[in-house]
């Protein structure tokens, strides 16, 4: 399904530019609110935003095409992805808007959608809100007396705070554990420290002061050499860093070495499995997860599930399987006991509540398996001829997956947000898929300067 201003996670560009500039952000809402205002009665849509400068001119542009189709605004202001998606579901909205670029750097931004029951929308009505962006609206604009209200929520932070403390369990503390927190600048540069402090751990707070600019800035889940040389330094048990927008998380052990969400995922998964908390027999995971994951998880009786790349495919797949764990190699972790998307800081918690129960190292805790080599590359095409359709590419595709066979996999997809196709190989020897990579790789050169 070809979409023109959804990708993988909401729409995003560059900001106060085609699509993220403030023309098309009115005619978005507008969009949103003609197709989730379907009576008289009034509808309500909650907006929060990241800490990017950016926010300003969305915010008010989006408020303003939802008042115009007679909805009624709560703004929320700097939030968690996640906080914005708990908002939703219990202030009885019908939709739920979060201003972010999630890992991005300051100059872009992006919209994500939320439904009432705090989940992102499916590809279907993406695709619907797609038409309905490019239409005209003007028939469906409420009269002047229907116009809806804006409002602000004063305690919307405090709200998530006590919420994501509710899942940290009731007989834990974190006293004695010293937590190096970084907040990459973003949305929750304030109530991460506050709920880790809250709880008992002693922090090291980094990242913490947004200017509008530095978000994700040599900072957060995807800049972690910070977070690892402040736990070096500070000798603390563990290291915490979260994205812009504070729906993913990357861990560092005691030693400064990283933790990736596959690794998070198979120790919560172990520990839930033997305190027989774990639903579904497994646990859902996008094609990106390694293979040292799925042949440890098999090791022990459970199955893993993979979906396409997207935390709101792993979502999907969870609820119709009825798994209680899920998420990506990236770090977004979903826990449908607590939440309904990827939950950086809860993700946290809940990691932090095995180191406590177990009182080990978190070096020993969350190197659950060996990974298996995996080799990640970025290939810049032309969307009108994409090179993986050539014979020539399928062929040397073929011959790498022969080559493999059950010891490892070949996986080429396109960006949802560049015009990138994304080669992944991955196999139990290293020189291998450096060779069958390279293979790859000169057939798609060979194309572009033939």
């Amino acid at each position: 399904m070809n979409k023109k201003y959804f990708g993988t996670d909401g729409i995003r560009g560059l900001a106060n530019q085609y699509p993220m500039d403030a023309e098309t952000a009115l005619k978005v809402g507008k969009a949103a609110g003609a197709y989730f205002t379907n009576s008289d009665d009034k509808h309500r849509v909650v907006i929060g935003k990241d800490t990017r400068l950016s926010g300003y001119l969305i915010e008010p542009s989006l408020t303003a095409g939802f008042v115009s189709m007679g909805m009624d605004v709560i703004l929320v202001g700097p939030v968690p992805t996640p906080a914005l998606s708990m908002l939703t579901r219990s202030l009885r909205a019908d939709l739920g808007v979060m201003i972010s670029a999630s890992h991005n750097a300051y100059h872009d931004n992006g919209i994500k959608f939320f439904d009432k029951k705090g989940r992102k929308l499916s590809d279907k009505i993406e695709k619907e809100l797609e038409d309905l962006i490019d239409s005209d609206l003007s028939n469906q604009l409420a009269t002047s007396d229907k116009l809806g209200k804006a409002r602000r929520l004063d305690d919307a932070q405090g709200r998530y705070i006590e919420y994501v403390k509710s899942t940290f369990p009731k007989n834990k503390r974190l006293d004695g554990l010293k937590v190096v927190i970084d907040c990459a600048n973003g949305a929750a540069y304030k109530l991460a420290p506050d709920i880790l402090w809250e709880l008992g751990a002693e922090i090291i707070p980094i990242a913490v002061n947004p200017n509008g600019f530095n978000i994700n800035d040599d900072c957060g889940s995807t800049h972690t050499k910070k977070l690892q040389n402040a736990v070096l330094e500070n000798k603390a048990d563990i290291g915490i860093a979260l994205d812009g927008d504070a729906d993913r998380l990357i861990v560092c052990d005691e030693n400064g070495s990283l933790i990736d969400g596959d690794q998070i995922i198979a120790a919560i998964a172990t520990y839930w499995n033997e305190h027989n908390r774990l639903k579904g027999g497994g646990v859902v995971t996008t094609v990106m997860s390694n293979m040292g994951l799925e042949k440890y998880l098999e090791s022990i009786g459970l199955n893993l599930e993979r979906t396409k790349v997207g935390d709101r495919y792993v979502i999907e797949k969870m609820l119709s399987g009825g798994f209680n764990l899920g998420g990506e190699q990236s770090g977004h972790l979903i826990f449908n006991d607590f939440t309904t998307t990827g939950d950086g800081t809860l993700a946290a918690l809940q990691t932090l509540a095995i180191l406590v129960e177990k009182n080990l190292p978190a070096s020993e805790i969350l190197n659950v398996f060996t990974p298996y080599p995996q080799i990640l590359k970025n290939v810049k095409f032309d969307k009108n001829s994409n090179p993986v359709e050539k014979p020539e590419v399928q062929e040397v595709i073929s011959k790498a997956e022969k080559e493999l066979s059950k010891n490892g996999r070949v996986l080429i997809r396109e960006s949802g947000t560049e015009p990138l196709l994304r080669v992944m190989l991955e196999g139990s020897d290293l020189d291998q898929i450096n060779t069958l990579m390279d293979d790859i790789l000169n057939t798609i050169k060979n194309l572009k300067s033939g």
